[in-house]
């Protein structure tokens, strides 16, 4: 069993920074692919941005130059630096892993996060 555990987020003022972290857990023999997701009610859930093991980056377009993924494979981590924040980046988000586990390449989900950007 793998777990996603999310940590940070909060309440941030518009044109403030916000850190996102996201811990893996349990047995597996490696991680693939990383990343941020984000869903505000009543909308589908967005991909934020990307990052592979060798730690190649995507982002989205409302995202680029504001937000930087990152991650650490030694300690089964990814990060997820917000500045700049502006009100519709109000959402939970979501860290999404590919997991290499005894069975295959499985998709685990964390449970998410609050962020909240208002004055």
């Amino acid at each position: 069993q793998v777990q996603l555990v999310e940590s940070g987020g909060g309440l941030a003022q518009p044109g403030g920074s916000l850190g996102l972290s996201c811990l893996a857990s349990g047995t597996f023999f490696s991680i693939n692919d990383m990343g941020w997701h984000r869903q505000t009610p009543g909308r589908q859930r967005e991909l934020v941005a990307t990052i592979t093991r060798g730690g190649i980056a995507n982002y989205a377009d409302s995202v680029k130059g504001r937000f930087t993924i990152s991650r650490d494979n030694a300690k089964n981590s990814m990060y997820l630096q917000m500045n700049g924040l502006k009100p519709e980046d109000t959402a939970v988000y979501y860290c999404n892993s590919n997991v290499w586990i005894a069975s295959g390449n499985v998709d685990y989900w964390g449970q998410g996060t609050q962020v909240t950007v208002s004055s």
